[in-house]
This record gives C-alpha cells, structure tokens and sequence, in this order.
C-alpha cells in the first residue's frame, strides 16, 4: 500500500492486487461493500491520518479507480464542510464511494530514459505493442486490450514507473502521442 497526499483535504491510496490478496479481500468485496472493505478502509484512513496529521472525522469521498492487474487507486477528500471544532460521534465516518473500472495498463514515468530501459525489459521478456504519451513533461506508458499475463508486465512496469490514474482519453485530448503502437519495438529498435 503507498499513500500520498494531494492536497491539504485529499489523499491518493494505492492498494496492488497482492495488498489486497494478503487481506484476504478481491475487488468484488470493494464493490458488495463487504465488512472486510469497511475494517481495511477504516485502517487505511488510521495509517494515512498518523502518516499525514489529517483528521479525518465525518464525511468522506472516496474514488475507487480500479487498474486491471495492478490493483486499485483510491482518492479519499475529506468534505470541506467538516470543521475541527464540530461535535461528531467518536470514529463515525460516512462513505460515499464511486467505482470506475479500467481496461488499459497506463504507467507514468518522470524521463525518457527510464521509458527505454522499460522497453528493453519489455522486449527481452518477448512482450511488445503499446503506446507512449507525454503530458506536463511526463512520459505515459500504455498497454491496451487482452494481453497474455498482465501481471508480468505491471510487474516490469513497476520496477521503471508508476501505476497513473489518469485515463487515455485524456492523454489522447491534452497529451501530445509520440509513439501510437508498437512503442517496445520502436524504442528498442532506436536506442539498442
């Protein structure tokens, strides 16, 4: 599990498949608002309030983007409403959750460098195809449709990026598309 805070009412949790496979929980108990989900959401809110000295009392928003084989992202913000001062029962914390699902494996990466020694990676391992974007200085890394063992690759694109929350449409609208399809293959084929 990684937390990283936003902005000064807003927190990003990043949940892999396998932190929610060592609590015993599947994306389907997130999505059947299991109590499982309820005792792990109550203890995510705990770390990320010790972590951040957030405090965390009344209503909350939750995001739910849920990444194919990488596990989920979660944006919890914390109402603006809700004052230090207001009188609230002790631990009482309102939900109110959304759910999007995501076909594509989309990692953002901070340089170029570490985009082609993904790929080399990539293509040793006998995996092609994607596509690559830069946004805000930013390179994007996707992966679309049915690939053949997507753990292993959200496994070789985590050791070079991070798993984004952005959607492709966006990166498509705002972005600027360097390389459409078969980015593994054009960036070995440059830079071996």
């Amino acid at each position: 599990m990684r937390l990283e805070r936003l902005t000064y009412n807003k927190i990003k949790i990043f949940l892999t498949s396998d932190d929610l496979s060592d609590r015993g929980l599947t994306k389907e108990d997130i999505w059947k608002d299991s109590l499982k989900w309820h005792q792990l959401f109550h203890d995510m809110l705990e770390e990320a309030s010790d972590e951040f000295g957030l405090e965390i009392l009344g209503t909350v928003a939750v995001e739910i983007f849920s990444l194919q084989a990488q596990g989920m992202v979660m944006i919890v913000t914390v109402e603006d409403e809700v004052l230090e001062d207001e009188p609230f029962d002790e631990g009482y914390i309102e939900m109110q959750v959304s759910v999007e699902g995501c076909d594509d494996i989309l990692f953002e990466f901070p340089n170029i460098d570490d985009v082609i020694q993904m790929s080399k990676r990539l293509s040793a391992a006998g995996i092609g195809g994607g596509s690559l974007y830069c946004l805000d200085n930013v390179y994007y890394f996707s992966m679309g449709g049915k690939l053949q063992e997507p753990e292993k690759v959200v496994s070789l694109l985590a050791e070079y990026g991070n798993p984004s929350i952005f959607s492709i449409h966006r990166l498509i609208e705002y972005g600027k598309t360097i390389i459409k399809d078969k980015a593994v293959e054009t960036l070995v084929r440059h830079f071996s």
